[in-house]
């Protein structure tokens, strides 16, 4: 058994400063590995055949020292492994080196990853969205503190076992359920697609490693309740407020934060010469741009000159969504619509039985909620099939109830 030792050069990942990475491979028994070396260079100036840089070029002798010092180094695992009389294949060797070397740890790659973002916030990222990566971040971090003892590993470790062990962790210590966990994943994954941008790694694990997502249940109110709840005569204010705010929502989209958030800036005259609100969602930062249908324009309407607001740049009197919850409980009772109805729940009625049921086609819808894929949109379409079996299946109980009254 024996090792055989090669440097090339990846063409095809020429970056933008017109390099490409030098990777070094290494093959036993027909089990190969490659592994950046962390050089970059023009491809003019790599010799295929020597597997160096061209002498001539300045720096090249610091370099090519560089290729023949880890050339060496895998030698010497390899011989030290052999010597030593154990099991070993060319991943062992890998490890080895990897342990032996100064590697990027793979906290050290996600740290990167969250001063990207930050770098681009308001510019495609929110600070929802920083939050949420800080909170994989930890969590990432205290698996390798709690069950590997460490704190960093080298981002070439990571593997299907790795990642197979921190899934069972969320889960299982922190009690999370398969939608968290998969966010987390989610996180993950692109903090790996970095790494192999900055050729730390050649291949991102996930690839074999898939995390499923559960389909949740989401109330909405059908079009008969929406209208229960508009038409319903209410006396107290605090109700009749959040009541106008919650359909509001159920004729936009928008969530709670950002109605909150909505002034007279958000409302512009597009190229149709009708009105529409412009908006960059507080979740995700994608602009939302939402015609403003009648409903809505009402609402707007009434409170143009209301007290509370009058000297904020703000076109609603949002309360906190924990008040307004427990507001629209209460109007849920009194409209006899049991249903636990909350903020959130306005923006799925307007997805499904507002626009969905209504013929308007999925693709506009996403662009309305500002969704940045339309599977998720397509969730919303998915509840809508059930709702109408379930409809139908109640029509179908009904039509049998009578066929038997007047058989």
């Amino acid at each position: 058994m024996k090792i055989i030792i090669n440097f090339s050069l990846r063409k095809n990942r020429e970056s933008a400063d017109g390099k490409s990475p030098i990777y070094v491979r290494f093959t036993i028994k027909n089990k190969r590995v490659d592994l950046s070396t962390g050089i970059f260079v023009p491809q003019d100036q790599w010799d295929e055949n020597k597997q160096h840089l061209k002498g001539k070029i300045p720096g090249a002798r610091v370099l090519n020292d560089r290729l023949d010092k880890m050339k060496t180094e895998i030698q010497d695992i390899y011989n030290q492994l052999r010597s030593s009389g154990e099991e070993f294949d060319a991943t062992t060797v890998k490890n080895r080196l990897l342990n032996s070397e100064e590697t990027k740890g793979v906290l050290f790659v996600f740290d990167y990853y969250l001063k990207s973002i930050l770098a681009k916030l308001n510019k495609g990222y929110s600070m929802e969205t920083y939050k949420h990566y800080k909170t994989s971040r930890k969590r990432l971090a205290e698996f390798i503190s709690t069950q590997l003892k460490k704190t960093d590993i080298p981002i070439q470790s990571i593997n299907y076992k790795f990642l197979d062990s921190f899934d069972i962790y969320i889960k299982k210590d922190f009690n999370n359920q398969q939608n968290t966990a998969w966010n987390y994943h989610k996180h993950f994954r692109r903090v790996l697609n970095l790494a192999i941008s900055l050729d730390y790694i050649d291949k991102n694990p996930y690839t074999k490693f898939k995390v499923g997502l559960d389909e949740t249940h989401r109330e909405i109110l059908s079009m008969e309740e929406l209208q229960r709840l508009e038409d319903k005569n209410i006396q107290i204010e605090r109700l009749s407020v959040v009541r106008d705010i919650f359909i509001f929502a159920c004729y936009t989209g928008l969530s709670f934060s950002d109605i909150a958030k909505l002034s007279r800036t958000h409302l512009q005259h597009g190229a149709d010469g009708k009105e529409w609100i412009i908006i960059d969602r507080s979740k995700t930062n994608n602009r939302c741009r939402i015609p403003i249908l009648p409903k809505a324009r009402e609402i707007l309407n009434r409170y143009e000159d209301y007290p509370k607001i009058s000297n904020k740049d703000i076109l609603l009197p949002v309360l906190t969504n924990q008040k307004m919850n427990s507001y629209l409980k209460e109007l849920g009772d009194i409209c006899d619509i049991n249903k636990n109805i909350t903020m959130h729940i306005a923006r799925h009625t307007f997805a499904t039985s507002v626009t969905l049921s209504n013929g308007v086609p999925i693709e506009t819808v996403s662009k309305i909620l500002g969704h940045t894929s339309l599977k998720t949109t397509q969730i919303y379409a998915k509840v809508l099939d059930k709702k109408i079996s379930e409809d139908m299946d109640l029509l179908l109980t009904k039509l049998c109830k009578t066929e038997m009254q007047t058989a």
